[in-house]
């Protein structure tokens, strides 16, 4: 059997769904660069457009008389930008989700203040308040375990650009654990503080991602350019106009 992904027919360019535009697509798995401010999928039916649904008229467009359809394997929160991974059939979408504690995750976040170490390891349990807000709690008090990675790659007097690696994958990891770190992600209205929030978006975008490639078992990487407002902001330079999603 050739390692080659199935041919596939995609949609015109034309078509590419706004605020989410494709920067992969083959036979099995499809992948775009989510805007902030765009929800992965809808949580009820009042939220119905969504990056999986803008996607969706995408594929369909490639085919008009097909029955494509696509799944989620994963998703981002709202005002997270970068690459969201979808699968075209119900077995990748199986194989992916079996695989992705063993896919490789990284993030760039926009921090305030210099965290002491340039890098290190992040450990805690996380669990989730009536709110809906991501708490610290001592281990056997029902909270999941979250690891995360962090390099320090650029800082100014207010910021810190860092990489972050994702080991585990819980719900606000980043957010939660770098503001009990006390260097809260830029713009984070949930777990920063209200006095320091900066800028119209939160300064967290999924930056890379290497799975195995659900037909071909092979290694494969996908990477979504940070966006120029996080230079601007860590810079001090006139951030650009963001896009609309809308």
């Amino acid at each position: 059997m050739s390692n080659a992904p199935k041919p596939f027919k995609s949609a015109p360019k034309k078509y590419q769904p706004r605020g989410a535009p494709v920067i992969y697509e083959d036979r099995d798995v499809i992948v775009i660069n989510k805007a902030c401010g765009l929800l992965s999928v809808s949580y009820d039916e009042k939220h119905r457009d969504t990056a999986y649904h803008r996607l969706f008229d995408f594929v369909r467009k490639g085919n008009p008389k097909s029955k494509a359809r696509i799944f989620m394997v994963h998703r981002i929160d709202r005002d997270t930008s970068g690459l969201l991974l979808f699968a075209k059939t119900p077995e990748a979408r199986k194989y992916l989700l079996d695989e992705w504690k063993n896919f490789s995750k990284q993030y760039c976040a926009l921090v305030y203040g210099q965290p002491r170490a340039s890098e290190g390891i992040l450990t805690s349990y996380l669990l989730e308040d009536e709110k809906h807000v991501m708490q610290t709690v001592g281990e056997g008090e029902g909270g999941q375990y979250a690891k995360t990675g962090y390099k320090v790659l650029q800082t100014s007097k207010k910021f810190s650009l860092v990489e972050v690696n994702l080991f585990t994958g819980r719900k606000n990891q980043i957010r939660a654990q770098f503001a009990d770190m006390g260097h809260p992600v830029v713009g984070d209205r949930k777990y920063g503080h209200v006095e320091v929030v900066t800028g119209k978006r939160l300064f967290l975008h999924a930056a890379e991602m290497t799975i195995k490639h659900p037909f071909t078992k092979e290694p494969i990487t996908f990477k979504a350019p940070v966006p120029p407002a996080f230079d601007a902001m860590l810079t001090g330079k006139r951030e650009p106009k963001a896009k609309n999603v809308k």
